[in-house]
């Protein structure tokens, strides 16, 4: 394993990555410079899902245990020997104070935080400016058991809920189990109003299939249930971003997905950082990422949550 650290162009500047031969994935598993490389490739589509969000850093200094992963640990805190070019912005602490946590603008960010082995950036639903609303709300799909056509079923169910109300909706892997479904809104509501707003939209589409799906939150309540879990949208709260990188054995990859290609996805974790490469060269020739544009599909939630009301008087709510 080297020792020498690598020197990667990154933008305008060019980033040291320390011990880049170290195997973060276990033996012969992606390396420290592997998943640097990954984010300088990704960076083009990443960054426009980053800009301007809060960070939650889900770090992994050892590497990961190449069976069941481990738990590393989470930073929020902007590091104070982070280069005086990483950004930050200042959040309200839920229960007094603040701190200032990363924001990640530019490639050179991206992979300066591979190089402090971050495997996973986790941005918040709101961004500098509007921090306690949301510009975007996330419905995560979360299976019981393997059965991803389940999940697959469940993301098309929630896409036709969010038309029904008005608004776009974008999907992706996670990388881990499921599926998100996330759906561009305007910065209109705080962060309770997006949480009763995305609860009823969670509820709606469990009572089409109450067989199928469940919003109740406890596992053993479920009964083999896929769980509609809104969970996220909350204030100081975050989800995995487009094209992170898993802490789990063999670097899956959370990939935003075009709808007519669902049905070809097999798993959450379809992609990896060794796979990638070829998907984004495909995107490339195709016109790009399929979240490209997000931001102006973006439409206004206090209108669909007057829709959403309507559709669930109709079903009994």
């Amino acid at each position: 394993m080297s020792a020498e650290p690598a020197r990667l162009r990154a933008g305008a500047r060019t980033v040291a990555v320390g011990r880049p031969g170290k195997e973060l994935f276990g033996a012969e598993g992606v390396t420290k410079r592997e998943l640097a490389e990954h984010y300088r490739a990704v960076a083009p589509v990443m960054l426009p899902h980053l800009r301007g969000r809060p960070l939650a850093l889900h770090r992994f200094p050892d590497g990961i245990s190449p069976d069941a992963g481990t738990e590393g640990f989470y930073q929020k805190q902007l590091p104070a020997h982070a280069p005086d070019w990483v950004k930050g912005v200042e959040v309200r602490r839920e229960h007094g104070g603040s701190i200032t946590m990363v924001v990640c603008d530019d490639t050179a960010t991206l992979v300066w935080l591979a190089d402090q082995a971050v495997i996973t950036p986790h941005p918040w639903l709101s961004r500098a400016g509007h921090l306690d609303r949301p510009d975007r709300v996330i419905v995560d799909l979360d299976p019981s058991g393997a059965d991803f056509a389940l999940v697959r079923a469940a993301a098309r169910d929630v896409r036709t809920a969010l038309e029904e109300i008005g608004l776009a909706a974008f999907t992706m892997t996670t990388g881990s189990r499921g599926l998100h479904v996330v759906a561009p809104v305007r910065p209109e509501l705080d962060f309770a109003g997006a949480r009763e707003f995305t609860r009823g939209l969670a509820e709606l589409v469990a009572r089409r299939r109450p067989d199928a799906y469940t919003t109740e939150f406890r596992k053993a309540k479920r009964a083999g249930r896929l769980f509609l879990d809104v969970l996220r949208n909350a204030y100081a709260q975050h989800a995995v971003a487009p094209y992170a990188v898993r802490a789990l054995p063999g670097a899956p990859v959370a990939v935003p997905l075009d709808w007519a290609e669902l049905d070809g996805v097999e798993s959450a974790g379809a992609w990896t950082v060794r796979t990638l490469g070829r998907r984004l060269a495909e995107n490339r020739e195709a016109g790009g990422d399929p979240w490209h544009g997000m931001a102006r599909h973006a439409r206004s939630p206090r209108r669909a949550a007057e829709r959403l009301e309507r559709l669930l008087r109709d079903t009994g709510g």
